[in-house]
């Protein structure tokens, strides 16, 4: 970026009453404005794009304010390049429609007395010029959101101030430089496969978001990539997001795959393997506590192994009846050890006829050292509150609908995702489902409850199992929110839940088989991007509806250690090793594997599995700390259902696989693609039929 001077040339462009909103300075919450003037000049055949102040007595005191210690001031500068990353991620939040501070850095002078020091020139603090030549990508703001405006990104990472044009006309300039550079609409800037991994995931928050725009877009394999991507007669693979987002994710990101990679190693085959250097400096920042020798080994990394020691016989037991849960309560309703009865929960689930009663104190609902008096009082309490909250969305009208497309957005997509959620169920099917309606008050109910995260597809899966089983729209709402609470960081705009289980569960995954992990790297699966899925809704669609009822409830106890759920993953994966392995898979093979497991997993023998590995990992005397940080170990030992010498121990107890303790009393509710073994259904109370929305 060229320091800015004066500029002559020929004028293609000029407009007055272009802006930069300062926050330095401000007062009373309100921005610094500073008008200016913005060109595009064609000088020597070169296009520059000049912004610059109009007042040339700006008083540069205007752009400076003193911190909490009055011996310093902060001034602009330049951001550095190690910033853009984080400069160029907060431009895509909310907060960058009306702040620009965080596009420029900062640096702390020393000054004496407190006392503002006088620049001579301080419009230069503001003032930039660029080649179009140097132009990266122009992002504009959202459609309705305040004054239009343009932030200009250069190719050597420098993110300029944002430019707002209160007197409009902000497509004129886009206009003006279309005459010099291709500008292409686009959300997909990819520079990794892994990036095109998360670009595809922010397609289930905002799937057609087409506010950046990239200067000539001349990568031919990425084009065609994404070409193939939508070069699909009957759907797109952004109406395939918007039907099924994860389905639609693992098979837009697998068919790129091929494109991608050819794009970021180049043709030469013998640059397609990572170099062993460079995938030991990766698996030791993303691992820490793994020792890794880079020597020289066909298509895998040493890593030095752990000893985990002898895997132990896990066993499980029958679910707890409702005569064992009355014997743990007391005359005025309080549950009597806590600890043992979770314990018996985690280690064999609850009779369906007990969930409606313990799924609520599972699911911090209900404290478990409450009376029964007390929980009649919060029932009241939290009715009046939900319906409080219902009439919010059912009292605005259209006219007020209409202007708002945040709520009309929610809406929309709580409806078709109800409309497609456990259809098969009984609790479900059919047309005018009284379940279905109360789903979709429920969420919006919810949207209410939490605006800002509002409704994110997959948030239905989670409800569906809820209300199933509480029989009660009030009741399901506030577990579905005490879920929310646990599940929140999954469905964010940035996905930071998700980013951090992937990585914690490829720490685990190498831990336990650093080969296996190996292998999938080699086969750039090591991202493990095909558990996204199991990970988002919880298993939801791995396994049936009963077994995603015994699962939950088994995750919920928090037994017997942190990120039980990971522990899952790895069990699953576990099994799924032998086959993957042997007949060589690659990407494209594991990703269609794992998807084909849904409903074929044995929830009783992962369950066994994943205990194993926890009482495992807990023997052992050399873990290491970022395990430990995983699995909540740092500072006390796993809690294992071991531990419990209670005379229910023992009770209906086998070794795994337990498949014997499927009971014909529980049925599987068939989910689309599951099995059917024929079982027993649960009866269905008769209030289901006759359940009304409120």
């Amino acid at each position: 970026m060229a320091a800015a001077g004066a500029v002559s040339g020929k004028i293609i462009y000029e407009q007055e009453g272009v802006y930069i909103h300062s926050s330095l300075g401000k007062t009373n919450d309100q921005d610094s404005l500073i008008s200016g003037i913005l060109r595009v000049l064609e000088k020597d055949a070169e296009v520059i794009v000049d912004w610059r102040p109009l007042d040339d007595a700006i008083d540069s005191s205007s752009i400076l304010y003193a911190g909490k210690d009055s011996s310093s001031v902060v001034e602009w500068t330049q951001a550095p390049k190690e910033r853009a990353h984080r400069v160029a991620e907060h431009l895509n939040s909310y907060e960058a429609e009306w702040d620009m501070v965080n596009t420029v850095s900062f640096k702390k002078k020393p000054h004496t007395n407190g006392d503002a020091p006088s620049h001579r020139n301080g419009k230069s603090k503001w003032s930039f010029l660029f080649s179009l030549t140097d132009l990266k990508s122009i992002k504009q703001n959202k459609e309705g959101m305040g004054w239009s405006y343009l932030v200009f990104c250069l190719k050597d990472d420098v993110v300029l101030p944002a430019l707002h044009f209160h007197q409009g006309d902000s497509r004129l300039l886009i206009d003006s430089l279309e005459k010099y550079v291709a500008l292409c609409e686009s959300q997909f800037n990819v520079s990794s496969s892994e990036e095109l991994f998360w670009i595809l995931v922010s397609c289930l928050k905002s799937p057609q978001d087409k506010r950046i725009l990239l200067v000539n877009c001349q990568n031919k394999s990425l084009s065609q990539s994404f070409e193939n991507l939508l070069d699909e007669p009957a759907y797109g693979i952004i109406q395939k997001i918007k039907k099924d987002p994860y389905t639609a994710t693992m098979v837009g990101f697998s068919k790129v795959t091929n494109y991608i990679f050819d794009s970021l190693r180049g043709s030469d085959p013998s640059v397609h393997q990572r170099p062993p250097s460079e995938m030991a400096d990766f698996l030791s920042d993303a691992i820490p506590g793994l020792k890794i020798n880079q020597q020289e080994e066909p298509g895998f990394e040493v890593i030095t192994k752990i000893d985990l020691g002898e895997r132990p016989v896990v066993q499980r037991r029958e679910p707890v009846s409702l005569e064992e849960w009355t014997k743990n309560v007391d005359s005025e309703g309080r549950i009597l050890n806590v600890d043992n009865m979770k314990q018996m929960i985690f280690r064999g689930g609850l009779s369906h006829a007990l969930r409606k009663q313990a799924w609520k104190f599972l699911l911090g609902y209900f404290p478990w050292d409450s009376t029964k008096e007390e929980r009649t009082q919060l029932q009241k309490q939290k009715t009046d509150e939900y319906f409080r909250m219902k009439l919010q969305w059912k009292s605005v009208s259209e006219e007020q609908e209409k202007r708002n497309s945040r709520l009309r957005d929610y809406r929309s997509l709580i409806e078709k995702d109800v409309n497609r959620t456990d259809r098969t169920n009984k609790f479900y099917e059919g047309q005018d489902n009284p379940g279905l309606i109360l789903l979709h008050d429920i969420l919006m109910t919810y949207c209410m409850y939490d605006f800002d995260l509002g409704y994110v597809q997959g948030m239905s899966d989670l409800l569906s199992p809820l209300l199933y089983v509480m029989e009660n729209e009030v009741d399901a709402f506030w577990c579905f929110a005490s879920y929310m609470d646990q599940m929140h960081q999954n469905f964010e705009e940035q996905m930071q839940g998700m980013k951090t289980q992937l990585i914690q569960l490829s720490t685990l995954l190498r831990l336990l088989d650093s080969g296996f992990c190996s292998y999938l790297e080699s086969q750039d699966s090591g991202y493990l991007y095909f558990c996204f899925r199991w990970l988002l809704i919880r298993f939801k669609r791995e396994f049936s509806f009963l077994d995603i009822l015994r699962l939950w409830e088994v995750m919920w106890t928090e037994l017997p250690c942190k990120n039980f759920h990971l522990l899952l993953c790895c069990a699953i994966l576990e099994s799924e090793k032998q086959q993957i392995m042997e007949k060589h898979y690659g990407f494209n093979e594991i990703l269609k594997h794992i998807n084909e497991l849904s409903m074929k997993i044995d929830v009783e023998d992962v369950l066994c599995k994943a205990e194993a590995i926890s009482l495992q990992m807990v023997k052992c005397k050399e873990l290491p700390q970022a395990v430990c940080e995983i699995l909540g170990l740092q500072d006390s030992e796993v809690t294992t259902p071991d531990s419990d010498n209670g005379e229910d121990e023992n009770v209906g107890m086998t070794v795994c696989p337990p498949s014997a303790f499927q009971s014909n009393s529980l049925p599987v509710l068939t989910a689309s693609g599951g099995r059917d073994d024929n079982p027993t259904e649960i009866p269905v109370s008769p209030n289901v039929s006759r359940l009304t929305p409120a």
